[in-house]
């Protein structure tokens, strides 16, 4: 059963009780009021006559079992069904303490007498009654005895109610119709009502099916978007998901795309190489020599190239909690492992600010930096610059510097300036600072340092920044302190 069917049917069962339970009452409340007044009239022909045959007043009863009538519950013309006002008038019957009946008038012959009522005449004290209701010659009386005390017996008036029956009747055949059709219209309303609440449910549930079924994500994302609601939440959830897993499989198309180009370059090198190797004995020691060299140094580059496209992927996707990190300490680290790399001292100068984020992701952020700026200063005696402030952090060198036409693409993925390429390296250290930076945030920088040399970095959104313990600069320091 769909949702949509669900709800229909859950309205429906709930109007239908609340109609059902209404009419119930309804009917209860009528029915005991049209009965109470019935045993009202009743109550008051009996005590009339009694007090009338106390008193002897023979034409007095007579008068009561002639014109008296039952209660006149319907002003007007009697609705159609049995009865009729002629046989609405009361039949009264005195019963003797033996339980011998005398009718003292009305329409009926007599009236059965129960073994309640032999009971009440013989030994029930005076005022004592028993209301029931009784069919006599095909109609249906309501029959009130009542113990007139000692040795006078009891005294029993019925009036008919087949009227009163049918007119109940016709009340209950009228809440059941209105009852069925209450229900028939909250199941359509409720069908109407679901059908609105579950049409961005039902589309969730068909993209949802169709990215399980074929994988595609593209293109319906925005469809989805509406409403303040929980299902409105959920759908702009939703399309925020999928935005993110199409902009993934994009990142991961071109990851290899640019992977399998650079790959293509060493392994074309190493097959060349190995060619030659079938007759490494025709060589002499030299070429042999240069031909190891230049395997050993591809093989090298292939293995740094696959370990920073490995770092790449899973620079997105690493679990790593976040948690309060100090930036200082993050670039003493930084600089203390490039120090034992490279040699090159790192000058750091930094303030007290702690940012929230992932302290694994910002110290190869920064320590990518770094090696770079070593790489390019390898002839410079001078350190290597480290400024922190605020949650940004700059890396200065007094290298080659960078060409104004490559600045903008320098932390583009497996990008070398022309003037690089005879360098170590696979073109994926910045492209990595610049996932850490997005990955917190941030953005990242690069230009020129005046004096010559380049100057790169990053910064960590402000939203993240932490109270620190203060907010003045540290003391300047190296990284081998």
């Amino acid at each position: 059963m769909s949702l949509r069917s669900r709800f229909a049917l859950a309205l429906a069962a709930v109007g239908a009780a609340v109609a059902v339970a209404v009419g119930a009452l309804s009917y209860r409340a009528a029915s005991d009021r049209v009965l109470a007044e019935i045993d009202r009239s009743l109550r008051s022909t009996t005590t009339a006559v009694a007090h009338a045959a106390e008193e002897q007043q023979e034409q007095a009863v007579a008068d009561a079992v002639t014109h008296g009538t039952g209660p006149d519950l319907y002003p007007g013309p009697d609705l159609p069904g049995p009865g009729d006002e002629e046989e609405r008038r009361p039949v009264l019957q005195a019963v003797a303490r033996d339980g011998t009946p005398t009718l003292l008038g009305g329409p009926l012959d007599e009236l059965p007498v129960s073994r309640t009522a032999r009971a009440l005449a013989a030994s029930g004290p005076a005022g004592r009654s028993d209301t029931t209701e009784t069919d006599v010659g095909g109609h249906t009386y309501r029959l009130l005895t009542t113990a007139l005390g000692g040795d006078r017996g009891a005294l029993q008036v019925a009036v008919q109610v087949d009227q009163t029956h049918y007119v109940l009747g016709g009340m209950k055949r009228q809440i059941a119709a209105a009852s069925l059709a209450v229900m028939l219209v909250a199941a359509g309303t409720g069908r109407l009502l679901a059908g609105r609440i579950t049409r961005r449910l039902a589309r969730l549930a068909e993209v949802a099916e169709e990215v399980s079924t074929d994988g595609r994500v593209g293109g319906d994302a925005p469809e989805l978007t509406g409403g303040r609601d929980e299902v409105g939440r959920l759908s702009a959830s939703f399309s925020r998901m999928l935005g993110r897993i199409a902009a993934a499989r994009e990142a991961q198309e071109r990851l290899v795309h640019d992977a399998a180009h650079e790959l293509r370059t060493p392994l074309t090198s190493l097959l060349a190489n190995a060619t030659v190797l079938h007759r490494v004995t025709e060589l002499s020691p030299d070429s042999r020599d240069r031909l190891l060299d230049d395997v050993q140094d591809e093989t090298r580059e292939l293995g740094h190239l696959v370990d920073e496209l490995v770092e790449l992927a899973l620079a997105g996707g690493r679990e790593e909690a976040e948690e309060p990190v100090a930036l200082a300490e993050v670039a003493r680290r930084a600089a203390r492992r490039v120090y034992r790399r490279t040699g090159r001292l790192v000058h750091i100068d930094a303030d007290d600010c702690v940012v929230r984020g992932r302290p694994q992701g910002l110290e190869r952020a920064v320590g990518n930096l770094l090696e770079n700026a070593a790489k390019f200063d390898a002839d410079g005696d001078e350190p290597i610059e480290v400024r922190v402030r605020r949650g940004a952090i700059t890396v200065r060198d007094r290298g080659p510097g960078i060409a104004a036409a490559d600045i903008d693409r320098v932390f583009d993925r497996f990008y070398r300036a022309d003037g690089t390429r005879g360098l170590p390296g696979s073109g994926l250290g910045l492209a990595i600072v610049h996932d850490v930076a997005e990955a917190h945030g941030g953005t990242v920088s690069a230009g020129t340092r005046p004096g010559g040399g380049a100057t790169v970095g990053f910064t960590v959104s402000r939203s993240r920044l932490l109270p620190g313990p203060g907010p003045g600069p540290r003391t300047p320091t190296t990284a081998t302190d």
